[in-house]
């Protein structure tokens, strides 16, 4: 009932605006499957009728509003502009319960107008004063408020200093070291509240000799360039002689989604809890954390550094390839293309009796060359560059869906490699649903992804909107956390500290 209330209230608000933006695409274009199909096409040839309830009654989102919040009553402050980590770290926060207001300068922070080729018609333009958005930043700007302070004045550090005093949390992505010297940083908040957790992050650090720095043109170091510190970059791409079609083999290559900063985000967020627990579980005090993008993603580099440090070589660039593992890659097909495991001796000779049924070779290929019976062997680059070729030689002729059935047959782990419009329309995230569209209370219908905490049992993440115009909230946080009332306001406004 909670659910369905708040749906109806932000459904009759968003019913009195225009929608602003591009156009919406209508969603879904085809219905999820029901319950019952579920129930007795999914669950019942599993044998899983009990358990399959069980989950739904207890994991599925319409029911999330219909309980409580893990973090309900935790404040958390995010200070900094560009960087999505402390959005992100925000936002999880945010979507457990935390009350989460974001300070963004007077102007705003410059990631608002970030937009695909710098087109203002693929932002959304907010209800209230008509300006334009980036999707980058609306997609983060999860369960929370903006106000706006200009910390560069006297009045206006002082007001963030007495903001801090009522907040859990600080999420702060300044340059190294300029909350400090503004006398605004742990090491002066700390000494008025002991118990504030504070978390700096960035792309290499605040300190040691290449931490980060800005230009002398005052620009920052942004999330490639943590990916190109830690060989993230290095390790990702096309070796010299695997080159696709269309492309360059032997390049290196980004990642083509702000992975470092949601790495960083999310291990900040992590810290921030132990942090919490520590704090009011065990000793009653708050710390200083710092979180950086490029050791949040070198723990994460699979066994490079191990590697190197066993005998001193560093691990070839191997595209998509596994050298652990053969196949376990993408295979292009007919109409895209298909990702296929065979990490097992168990799980290579199927996908080979598979094959072989329409493709003699495969089966020719296992028989005659005795290196293909040894897992090691087959990892090898010849050995590698053999079963990929005649795999795809078998897939071209065919689609996915054949291919994800044919080998399913076989027991196969395989599955079709999803395009973005198909992941939206995907049975399955449709029904849980983890895909969905939310009508915000700014920006009309927008389609997102749900939060990675909403399946749990008794206190599910949720999303309650998305974005917020700049300074949209300052009368309502700083009469709540200061008392200062809208003739303050005003006067504030007029002296460039808000």
């Amino acid at each position: 009932m909670a659910k369905e209330k708040r749906d109806i209230e932000i459904k009759s608000r968003a019913d009195t605006l225009p929608l602003m933006g591009p156009d919406v695409r209508p969603w879904p274009v085809t219905p999820p499957p029901t319950p019952e199909w579920v129930m007795d096409n999914i669950y019942a040839k599993r044998k899983a009728q009990e358990f399959g309830k069980f989950l739904e009654d207890n994991l599925h989102l319409n029911f999330i509003f219909d309980k409580p919040e893990a973090l309900q009553g935790v404040r958390v402050l995010c200070n900094g502009t560009w960087l999505i980590s402390r959005m992100f770290a925000a936002s999880l926060l945010g979507e457990q319960g935390a009350e989460v207001v974001h300070i963004e300068p007077p102007g705003g922070d410059p990631l608002r107008q970030l937009t695909p080729f710098g087109r203002e018609e693929y932002m959304l333009k907010d209800n209230v004063t008509g300006e334009p958005c980036g999707l980058d930043f609306l997609h983060e700007f999860r369960n929370a408020k903006s106000i706006t302070l200009n910390l560069e004045t006297e009045e206006g550090r002082a007001i963030y200093k007495e903001m801090a005093t009522a907040m859990d949390i600080i999420i702060e992505a300044w340059p190294p070291g300029y909350m400090d010297k503004l006398g605004i940083g742990y090491r002066q908040l700390s000494k008025i509240k002991p118990r504030l957790i504070y978390c700096w992050v960035g792309e290499r650090g605040q300190w040691g000799p290449m931490k980060d720095e800005l230009s002398k043109h005052g620009q920052r170091m942004l999330d490639p360039f943590s990916a190109a510190a830690d060989s993230w970059i290095h390790n990702t791409g096309f070796p010299p002689d695997q080159c696709p079609r269309g492309g360059k083999g032997g390049d290196p290559m980004r990642s083509g989604a702000w992975l470092p900063s949601y790495v960083c985000g999310e291990q900040a967020a992590v810290n921030i809890l132990a942090a919490l627990y520590w704090r009011d579980a065990v000793s009653g005090e708050g710390q200083f954390i710092e979180v950086t993008a490029a050791e949040a993603l070198m723990d994460i580099l699979d066994f490079d550094i191990g590697w190197y440090g066993f005998n001193r070589s560093i691990k070839a660039r191997t595209g998509a390839w596994d050298p652990n593992l053969n196949q376990y890659e993408w295979n292009p097909c007919k109409d895209g293309y298909m990702m296929i495991g065979g990490q097992t001796d168990r799980l290579w000779y199927r996908i080979g009796m598979c094959i072989e049924r329409e493709l003699p070779e495969f089966g020719r290929l296992i028989h005659e060359d005795p290196l293909l019976k040894e897992m090691g062997a087959r990892n090898s680059l010849q050995g590698l560059i053999k079963t990929y070729s005649i795999t795809t030689k078998w897939l071209r002729d065919i689609n996915r869906i054949e291919a994800e059935q044919k080998l399913m047959e076989y027991e196969i782990a395989a599955g079709p490699v999803l395009y973005i419009d198909e992941v939206a329309e995907f049975p399955h995230f449709k029904y849980r649903p983890w895909v969905n569209t939310i009508e915000t209370q700014f920006y009309g219908t927008v389609m997102y992804s749900e939060s990675c905490a909403a399946f749990q049992h008794r206190t599910p993440a949720r999303v309650k909107d998305l974005g917020r115009p700049l300074g949209h909230d300052n009368g309502e946080v700083y009469q709540k956390f200061l008392g200062i009332g809208p003739l303050k306001l005003r006067e504030l406004k007029a002296k460039g500290v808000i």
